[in-house]
């Protein structure tokens, strides 16, 4: 049982250590990209909305998070929140 909490813990740690979600990424994201090139520095987006041609998508969750708006597939806003 003892083992199974430690590789869990590790395997959640290491996952933790991976991500690209950081704010050093967050500060290269520059308006005009396109989704993927965004993708391409902080990972795939966790959800994405499109009303009246406005993609909005959604990276992490609700404690930590970068939100971002495209327009004919290019980045125009984004925001973070609690990133480090």
């Amino acid at each position: 049982m003892r083992r199974v909490i430690w590789t869990s813990a590790l395997i959640a740690l290491t996952l933790a250590g991976c991500s690209k979600l950081t704010m050093q990424n967050y500060q290269k994201l520059q308006t005009g990209m396109t989704q993927q090139e965004v993708e391409a520095l902080i990972g795939s987006a966790g959800s994405c909305d499109e009303t009246l041609g406005i993609r909005a998508c959604t990276w992490g969750d609700e404690a930590r998070n970068v939100k971002a708006n495209f327009v004919a597939g290019k980045l125009v806003l984004m925001s973070a929140h609690n990133l480090k």
